[in-house]
């Protein structure tokens, strides 16, 4: 039994890359097609930037989801985590990006809310 224990504890943070890899690429997708919509329908910056919130909250999810499967026990918890460690990857990447934080105060807090608690919705519903 002390065998599983380790092995789970080991293939944690491989796991997590590979949850956030996962991600990553179905935020490129989504992204994608939130660009083509908005480039044939002609969308107002409110409906794109409802998408945007969307893909977050989706991706999030779907992470949550996944890592919940992989880890098996404290799902709520590990689906917490990956939407934590999504919102900072995002954060860094636009702070690459831009050198800076383009939006507000409030909307980051509301965006790490929405990664945060959309991956721990997605663990426990794993």
């Amino acid at each position: 039994m002390e065998k599983i224990g380790k092995s789970r504890v080991s293939r944690t943070p491989v796991s997590l890359v590979k949850v956030l890899l996962a991600m990553y690429i179905l935020t490129g997708i989504l992204l994608l097609i939130l660009a083509a919509v908005l480039y044939r329908f002609r969308l107002s910056e409110q409906v794109v930037n409802i998408g945007i919130i969307a893909i977050y909250i989706l991706v999030g999810f779907a992470g949550g989801f996944l890592v919940g499967k992989l880890q098996g026990s404290r799902k709520f918890l590990w689906g917490a985590i990956i939407g934590l460690l999504y919102f900072v990857l995002l954060l860094l990447v636009s702070l690459l990006i831009w050198h800076e934080v383009q939006s507000g105060i409030i909307h980051g807090i509301t965006t790490l809310a929405l990664c945060t608690m959309s991956g721990m919705l997605g663990g426990m519903l794993s």
